[in-house]
């Protein structure tokens, strides 16, 4: 009986713990090259990462999810962030400004240049407005559900 446990290894409890459940069963599919990409395309769609979960997934029925992105509206939205961002920039050097205008020069001259800095607001209202529009354009061309 001692030679018997001899011959076993000892693990000291290193390795992967053994499942409890193995998948042992393996069957394998051939495709030709229109079957292939067509399965590369839902593959990729489905969002998986492993081709195997997949196949036992579309076999037994289970749902799964189709994940699209779209890179041209990624980048739109990348745009459209660096230019909240730098709205909000605006924003703040705009309220510095006027605090300095007020605090620096005389009533005239500050009136005087808070004109000025009311056209080029407008002028970025405007801009804004537009950016307003494109998105909407955008959305109801390329972002259908």
């Amino acid at each position: 009986m001692e030679k018997e446990k001899s011959n076993m290894p000892k693990s000291f409890g290193k390795g992967r713990k053994p499942k409890s459940d193995p998948a042992v069963f393996r069957y394998s599919v051939s495709f030709n090259a229109t079957d292939h990409a067509r399965f590369l395309a839902l593959f990729e769609q489905s969002g998986m990462r492993t081709k195997a979960h997949f196949i036992t997934a579309r076999i037994f029925g289970d749902s799964f999810k189709v994940i699209k992105i779209d890179k041209t509206a990624v980048d739109y939205y990348i745009r459209l962030t660096n230019f909240y961002a730098q709205f909000r920039a605006i924003g703040v050097n705009y309220n510095q400004i006027v605090k300095a205008l007020n605090s620096n020069f005389t009533e005239k001259k500050a009136l005087a240049f808070l004109y000025k800095l009311e056209k080029a607001t407008l002028e970025l209202v405007e801009l804004n407005r537009k950016i307003i529009d494109l998105t909407k354009d955008f959305k109801q061309q390329w972002l259908q559900k």
